[in-house]
């Protein structure tokens, strides 16, 4: 079963931890030229989020994909491959679980996804509160099915990230 979903109000903490995190990681890869994001709800100030801390990692070529898992395993991260999404390698922390890592080569089309999406949200406020409603509503409803959870905000997120390809492109974003 998985663990129950637990949406809470956002934390200025996130921040840090993300500081901190980025911090180890940029130490643990310095052998690599890496670019690391913080991405997901946690990244937008003001939206309600899981408290898990998502952290994209983008490296060069797949050479330097796979030699910086070891590096990323040594920090106490659990590889769990590409986990679903083509071209990631994706790591939790063990249990309970405050950080997910999306590691990823610099081509990915994900890359541009995760980084359209906080940017949105960072400068559309009302989007910010609407999501954050919905993720609550959905959190009550989908307690213990993540599945449920996630499959229930498709929607609303696809809606997003339709408009802020089109800000993108024009500029805006």
């Amino acid at each position: 079963m998985d663990d129950p979903i637990i949406v809470v109000a956002h934390d200025p903490q996130w921040a840090n931890q993300f500081a901190q995190d980025r911090a180890r990681l940029l130490d643990a890869l310095r052998d690599f030229n890496v670019q690391i994001e913080h991405i997901g709800s946690t990244s937008v100030v003001g939206l309600a989020a899981k408290p898990i801390i998502d952290i994209m990692i983008i490296v060069e070529n797949e050479t330097d994909a796979l030699r910086s898992i070891t590096p990323i395993v040594r920090l106490g991260c659990i590889c769990f491959g590409e986990h679903g999404v083509e071209g990631r390698v994706y790591f939790r922390d063990e249990k309970p679980s405050t950080r997910h890592l999306h590691l990823y080569v610099q081509d990915n089309p994900e890359i541009e996804r995760h980084l359209n999406f906080r940017d949105y949200l960072r400068v559309h406020p009302d989007t910010v509160q609407q999501y954050a409603e919905l993720k609550y509503a959905l959190a009550e409803k989908f307690r213990n099915d993540r599945p449920g959870y996630t499959e229930a905000k498709t929607e609303f997120i696809r809606g997003i990230e339709a408009r802020a390809r089109a800000e993108r492109a024009a500029g805006r974003l």
